[in-house]
């Protein structure tokens, strides 16, 4: 059949056959372009806009291949595929180094069609053997920021990269204002190594170490929890480990190495692209190592590792970190990081995770958020087992929590060591903890314990502050100011229930008694140390006793040895059965006086009248005993107890005794406190236990309870 209108067809042919050889001819003519020529230009105007030299040194060519992603007619368009050989990139004048980067060769491929709506898309960058020196000097100049040229209008290019590829090569850290210095060597593994192989290789390492430095328990806390935990946070499976690198420097004058795999190919803009890496590291004698996949690494946006920490101290994390963590016995932890950067703030989560530390096994969430005025800590913390003698280094009951070390001779008994508050403004914090189970000698019979902890700009808050011990409760609230110098704290501490039979299990006495503890203190102090905040201290003390026991063994035990002399004096070494024990204290700036502070025994009632200093030490005490009717057991004369705590001065009174103020002694007891100790009489538990107490303030109350002693 014959074409009507052939000269349609030529109308339509001939366009399209002058396009082909006219694209034909520029293909055959680029291809034989001597790309060399622009090297002058290139370097110019890259010189010109990261404003320091840059050079290729070597051959400049440029192939024309399709693109294999390609589809349709797009398939049959040929892309520049670009290669530049022997790049290096000048330092500034100020640095150690002379070249900031060298590279063997870079390559990459050029979208053709882009260009036409001046957008440069490059799918993949190929550094060849890259070697890069960062520095950064004391005053913060770091050689890693160009200056850009400012003003003029603004570009109308744009330029899209969609990853990085890399092979062997060197990366060297020298940075004076963060103390590190750090030399990277990247190589080729002899074959790819699959991704859960990695994982399976990293958890049986952290096993190892947890074990090294926090011992077998340790490793049975690593253990839990890590057969469910998820290889890695993205949906599409990470590639193989192509490359393994090492590294060796020191880290805020510790010394640092460590060893890891990466993979070949790093995605900067398709979350669906994850990036192997696992690292082991060793910084000091904290052990760091993790596994996992990195996608977006411009923002950090989908970090997702399993994180493996051990070490002999929490503490040494802060300048790793820069999260302030107490002092701790030897730990190691377990868990899966994940990580969110910004400009204006970073997020990183540690959820799911597991520590042991000392002899305690902690779980829970924590998370650290940048970006406010402060840092900030919260969470969610669970004790499965905790051992008291662990929290010792919070509450000043270590060396290492404090910033001296203690006098090597002194008069004093209180702590003088100072707490160490200086890192408390570095961050805020919001963290809950809870404390099912307690390991505690037989000396203080914590069963549990719950608090909320919030840390404020430097302020200190343990609201609420419970604690199960001996069967009752201790609830309370603890402030602690550490952006003032002196720091300045409160305390309120409400004791109730408290079974006596429970406190000491190795003291007969008190395993056969049916008496409880019941009390309140409220005070307010400042200072630095335990000394100087006792010193301090204004408020009040009062404390309710029955049916319990004492003996000179038992104050020996606890460590009074006040109480041991005046015991002795007054009882000799019996053990003495106490009907009720009665005191209520109120100090101001350190000084406390008895306002009522009694002893009622079946053989006498014990009076203590004066003052205990806690600023110098000292004691000023009257021990006034008033024997009950006719008993063939006679009480001593009054006894007087004055000196300093650690040198008391225990005796008899050889003249009469005078009294401290109106109806100071037993006989003239005044009203108000023993009205406010009657408020601590609460009724027990349903066992038989007799309430003593409140006979006896009710008795000492009355006029005709007065009497009758």
């Amino acid at each position: 059949m014959k074409c009507r209108h052939p000269w349609l067809t030529w109308i339509i042919v001939a366009p399209v056959t002058l396009l082909i050889v006219l694209t034909s001819a520029l293909v055959i003519t680029l291809s034989l372009f001597d790309w060399n020529r622009l090297k002058p230009t290139i370097d110019a105007q890259a010189s010109t806009a990261i404003g320091r030299a840059f050079a290729i040194n070597g051959n400049l060519g440029v192939a024309w291949l399709r693109d294999p992603q390609s589809q349709g007619w797009r398939a049959w368009m040929p892309w520049p595929h670009v290669v530049a050989n022997d790049i290096s990139v000048a330092n500034p004048a100020w640095t150690k180094q002379p070249q900031f980067a060298h590279l063997d060769a870079l390559r990459f491929s050029l979208s053709p069609l882009d260009l036409l709506q001046h957008r440069v898309r490059i799918p993949t960058l190929q550094l060849v053997n890259p070697s890069v020196d960062l520095e950064r000097d004391a005053q913060g100049h770091a050689n890693w920021t160009f200056e850009l040229p400012q003003g003029g209008t603004p570009s109308a290019w744009t330029v899209d990269l969609g990853a990085i590829g890399f092979d062997a090569g060197r990366i060297a850290l020298d940075d004076a204002s963060g103390h590190v210095k750090i030399d990277a060597r990247i190589e080729p593994l002899q074959q790819a190594i699959p991704y859960d192989q990695i994982v399976v290789q990293a958890t049986a390492d952290a096993r190892t170490q947890a074990v090294s430095s926090a011992g077998r328990n340790a490793g049975k806390t690593m253990d839990k929890g890590d057969e469910q935990e998820q290889t890695g946070g993205t949906n599409a499976q990470p590639s193989s480990y192509q490359f393994a690198w090492s590294a060796k420097g020191s880290y805020q004058g510790a010394p640092l190495d460590g060893s890891g795999r990466i993979g070949a190919v790093l995605a900067l803009q398709q979350a669906n692209q994850p990036f192997p890496l696992q690292a082991k590291l060793r910084i000091g004698d904290t052990h760091i190592a993790l596994v996992g996949t990195l996608t977006d690494p411009v923002h950090l946006g989908a970090l997702d590792l399993r994180l493996w920490l051990a070490g002999s101290s929490m503490a040494k994390l802060y300048p790793i970190l820069g999260v302030t963590l107490p002092d701790t016995p030897a730990y190691a932890t377990r868990g899966r990081l994940t990580a969110t950067l910004g400009r204006n703030g970073s997020h990183f989560g540690y959820h799911g995770f597991r520590a042991h530390v000392g002899g305690s096994d902690i779980a829970g969430d924590i998370d650290y958020v940048t970006g406010g005025a402060r840092p900030k800590l919260s969470g969610k913390l669970q004790g499965t087992q905790l051992r008291f003698a662990d929290l010792a280094p919070l509450v000043g009951g270590g060396g290492s929590s404090t910033t001296a070390p203690p006098p090597a001779a002194s008069d004093r008994v209180l702590p003088t060591q100072s707490f160490r508050t200086d890192r408390w403004k570095a961050m805020d914090a919001d963290v809950s903890f809870a404390a099912g189970r307690i390991e505690h000698g037989p000396s203080l019979p914590i069963q549990s314990l719950s608090t909320h902890l919030v840390m404020d700009d430097g302020v200190l808050t343990l609201d609420p502050l419970r604690f199960g011990v001996a069967g009752g409760q201790v609830d309370g609230r603890l402030r602690i100011d550490g952006s003032t110098a002196p720091m300045r704290g409160t305390l309120q501490l409400g004791v109730r229930h408290l079974r006596i039979e429970q406190l000491s299990q190795s003291f007969a006495a008190m395993r056969s008694s049916l008496g409880e503890i019941n009390g309140d203190a409220a005070l307010d102090a400042r200072g630095n140390s335990v000394a100087a905040l006792l010193g301090s201290a204004s408020g009040q003390l009062r404390l309710l006793m029955n049916n319990g026991a004492i003996s000179r063994n038992l104050l020996e035990m606890a460590g009074l040895n006040v109480g041991n002399i005046v015991l002795g004096k007054l009882f000799g070494d019996k053990t003495v059965q106490i009907d009720c024990a009665a005191s209520d204290l109120v100090g101001k700036d350190g000084l406390f006086s008895t306002r009522l502070f009694v002893f009622d025994t079946q053989d006498a009632l014990i009076n203590v009248n004066g003052t205990v200093n806690f600023a110098d030490e000292k004691l000023d005490l009257d021990v006034v005993p008033h024997t009950k009717g006719v008993r063939l057991f006679t009480l001593r004369s009054p006894l007087y107890v004055h000196g300093t705590f650690k040198q008391p001065d225990v005796g008899v009174h050889t003249g009469p005794l005078i009294a401290r103020g109106a109806g100071a002694l037993a006989l003239g007891v005044v009203a108000t406190p023993v009205a406010a100790l009657l408020a601590l009489v609460a009724p027990s538990h349903g066992d038989g236990g007799v309430d003593t107490c409140g006979t006896v303030l009710q008795q000492m109350r009355s006029p005709a309870g007065k009497a009758t002693h």
